[in-house]
């Protein structure tokens, strides 16, 4: 489903501009791309909880501008450094024609089902949590899910193992060598395992260096004497 939001054109731009319009409880914004760039406004709450649906960050969203929609990406905000107040937001227009490049979040599923877990009594470790991707906005998955159902203890699922939705592409830094999840020990595991071998083997060097004593108290020991 189509995640539509509306704004406003903002006619003052600056600072002091930008102060007042946040007391009133809308966030200045700004809409780029093809064409002119268009200074908005948006009312705060409804940005502030769409902000909180991980689907707004990865989708092709419809902006109401003055009645008009159009289709636009979301591709910057900034919150107050320790309020719960957006302060600014950034839209790109969409050409349904050019391609695009986004980060969308990964979800992994069969974790519980993994060997690795299941039986090996490893836990996942998230390498990757978002992935660069480049494909037409028709294209563009909300998310990309990483199936860990094969996963072994010890082993890794690599970028080039994740099924990427047709039309998509991996793009920017990642390799396909690159680890996007691994199962392994837990360190508590791992830590208790080496005290205790470091005990066992501390017992058996203290076992072995009295004996010797032993024997030779007990070869340099009198008989009793008899009555």
């Amino acid at each position: 489903m189509a995640i539509e939001i509306s704004a406003t054109t903002r006619k003052t731009q600056g600072t002091g501009a930008s102060r007042r319009l946040r007391k009133t409880n809308r966030v200045p914004g700004i809409v780029y791309g093809t064409g002119e760039a268009t200074m908005i406004d948006i009312d705060h709450n409804t940005l502030y909880y769409a902000l909180r649906n991980e689907a707004f960050h990865a989708s092709i969203l419809t902006l109401e501008l003055d009645g008009k929609k159009e289709d636009v990406l979301l591709r910057d905000f900034h919150m107050h450094p320790f309020r719960q107040q957006v302060q600014h937001i950034d839209f790109q227009r969409v050409d349904a024609k050019k391609k695009i490049h986004m980060r969308v979040p990964l979800h992994f599923i069969n974790a519980d089902l993994a060997p690795g877990v299941k039986t090996g009594g490893g836990i996942v470790s998230h390498v990757l949590n978002e992935m660069e991707i480049v494909c037409l906005p028709a294209d563009l998955p909300t998310a990309i899910e990483v199936d860990l159902v094969t996963l072994d203890l010890g082993h890794s699922i690599h970028v080039a193992d994740v099924k990427l939705p047709k039309g998509v592409e991996v793009a920017g830094h990642h390799h396909a060598s690159d680890a996007v999840a691994t199962v392994q020990v837990p360190r508590g595991a791992v830590e208790a395992a080496a005290d205790a071998a470091a005990a066992a083997a501390a017992s058996a060097a203290s076992t072995a260096a009295a004996a010797p004593a032993a024997a030779a108290a007990a070869a340099t020991a009198k008989p009793a004497a008899k009555k």
